[in-house]
Parts: C-alpha cells; structure tokens; sequence
C-alpha cells in the first residue's frame, strides 16, 4: 500500500471517529481506492487508533469545547448561612443571543 492512501485511511479514522472499518473501506472505494476491512483494521492498530466506538467517545477536553462558546462564566462557591449552615453553589452563567 502506498504512503499516500496509508495516510489517507488515517486521516478519514481522525476526522471521522464514528466511522468504521466497513465505512472507510467504502470511502476509499468511492476516491477510487481498493482495500479490504482487514486491511483498514490492522492500519489503523498499528498507527495507534481504537475501533470506531472507542474513538467516538466524548472526552472532556471535547466537551469543553464545544461548550465553551455558550459559557460566559462559570463559578464554585460556598454560602454560610446562619445556624452554622453552608450552601455550595455552581454558578453557570451564559449569553442568550
């Protein structure tokens, strides 16, 4: 296999993490790229990429970041009350356009 469509079965597992080895394998074939699943699978473990739900899975630093442009503040803060009570609060506050 060529570097070139090597490095473009890599590139369609990290920008697309729910696609399968079924699914890259037909997107290769529709660029006009013949190559197997198996082909496709063992690629992508020897280049370090989990299987497709694996990859899929969303990580904080995902979650944060596609979070972070409704979020225009964000606090942890505690309240004591009388009675030697205390309150912990979680301020969220955000823009509504």
């Amino acid at each position: 296999m060529s570097a070139e469509v090597r490095e473009l079965v890599l590139r369609l597992a990290r920008e697309n993490s729910r696609w399968g080895y079924q699914r890259i394998t037909g997107e290769m074939r529709r660029l006009g790229h013949r190559i197997s699943p198996t082909t496709v699978r063992n690629l992508l473990r020897r280049s370090g990429l989990q299987p497709s739900p694996q990859r899929a899975r969303l990580t904080w630093r995902r979650f944060l970041s596609a979070q972070a442009s409704s979020i225009v503040a964000c606090d942890f803060f505690t309240v004591d009350a009388i009675g030697l009570t205390r309150a912990y609060v979680l301020f969220l506050g955000s823009s509504l356009n």
